[in-house]
């Protein structure tokens, strides 16, 4: 997959940054086939299977299916169309994702020779952020890291101190039920929005 750019500085940092909030007893979905992180993530004690190499925007099949307590996307949503579905769609309650960030000075990354190797979006850190919220997410911590390249240029310079990738830690909010949710599932049997008002017969 890597043949002279290994990320040794993204797998580092992504590393540690699970390693503070994922025990090893807790199951992990890796979204995306088998790759040298989720082999990582084997090597340290996780307990990891993936997806299949279906595509996710439209195939839940197996996020649907997945009894994990973590769902991991690592440099995932990029590639999607639409990342809202996925993310609806997980059943776990812990989330960490990592995407790269727009950069001002660089085009989206797009390999011409293969179609699901190209960036659909590359998010400034609120997008994500808000992706994440409007899909069911609270977002508990975050960070931001640069990725220099060891080229000659105006670009290579900015890159020294401009972030490029973003990684979160988020849990699945709880969405309280309404009355009718309440009702349905009999766990009230009256509205308590009238405990407050007193009627009087007249």
């Amino acid at each position: 997959m890597y043949k002279n750019n290994y990320p040794h500085k993204r797998y580092r940092i992504t590393l540690d940054f699970l390693k503070t909030h994922i025990n090893t007893d807790e199951k992990i979905l890796d979204l995306g086939v088998s790759n040298p992180f989720s082999e990582m993530m084997t090597e340290n004690n996780y307990k990891v299977s993936n997806t299949h190499g279906e595509d996710i925007d439209v195939d839940f099949k197996t996020i649907k299916n997945s009894t994990a307590d973590v769902v991991t996307a690592f440099e995932i949503f990029e590639h999607l169309i639409a990342p809202f579905n996925a993310l609806r769609e997980i059943k776990a309650d812990k989330l960490i994702a990592s995407v790269p960030l727009k950069l001002w000075f660089s085009n989206a990354y797009r390999n011409p020779n293969d179609k699901r190797d190209r960036h659909f979006h590359e998010f400034e850190d609120w997008q994500f952020d808000w992706l994440l919220e409007k899909s069911g997410w609270e977002i508990i911590s975050s960070k931001k890291w640069t990725n220099p390249a060891k080229k000659i240029g105006l670009r290579p310079i900015l890159r020294l101190f401009t972030p490029r990738y973003y990684i979160v830690y988020a849990k699945r909010k709880t969405e309280k039920k309404t009355w009718s949710e309440k009702r349905a599932d009999k766990e009230e049997t009256y509205s308590t929005e009238f405990e407050n008002y007193n009627f009087k017969l007249k």
